[in-house]
């Protein structure tokens, strides 16, 4: 195979690989439409809580899940220079505010519970449950993206990428920034639909 026709390979390997990863994250949109329609559907229920606020853990989470996708950024970028060092740098920050944010979601779910709602069982509300889920289902989804990062910077430690092979930073980056946006969107959902 020569030089021409492996650069053709790698085009449409990472064509079709951006594809799959597309359809993925549709699906897991429309799985947050789903849950995000039960809850503004579910708000006409007499045990709804309108006065419910989100803890103020939930405000730190969204801002280290925004540094997270600078940080990805700023690999993805390193790496296309070839500077090695910096990208390193920016994936293993990358990958402690991805856990931070985690850490913090759960100090969050404390707070809530220890503002007396509680998110299952007699005295839970559906306001509550609705969030307790919805936040569940984001961090499960989080895993994916941490468990994808750490084969990013598996694969980076290995010299896998340069600045003339950068798909699978790109596919990380392209999956760690939707779940940014994603979190994103769900934190001002909740936090002006009541």
């Amino acid at each position: 195979m020569n030089v021409e026709e492996l650069k053709t390979e790698q085009i449409q390997k990472g064509k079709a690989s951006k594809t799959m990863l597309i359809f993925a994250m549709g699906s897991i949109v429309m799985v947050f439409a789903g849950l995000t329609s039960a809850y503004v559907i579910s708000k006409n229920r007499p045990d709804w809580l309108s006065d419910f606020e989100l803890p103020q853990a939930f405000l730190w989470s969204t801002i280290v899940m925004l540094l997270s996708s600078v940080t990805f950024h700023l690999a993805k970028k390193a790496i296309s220079k070839d500077n090695r060092q910096t990208t390193s740098l920016m994936l293993a920050i990358t990958l402690i505010l991805g856990l931070l944010f985690v850490v913090l979601q759960f100090v969050g779910f404390g707070q809530v519970v220890d503002a007396g709602y509680f998110f299952t069982g007699s005295q839970s509300t559906i306001t509550t449950s609705f969030l307790y889920v919805v936040v569940l289902v984001h961090i499960a989804h989080l895993a994916g993206g941490l468990i994808s990062l750490l084969i990013v910077i598996y694969n980076h430690y290995k010299q896998k990428y340069n600045s003339g092979q950068t798909l699978g930073i790109e596919l990380g980056a392209m999956f760690w920034h939707f779940l940014d946006f994603l979190w994103l969107y769900l934190f001002l959902f909740f936090t002006f639909y009541k």
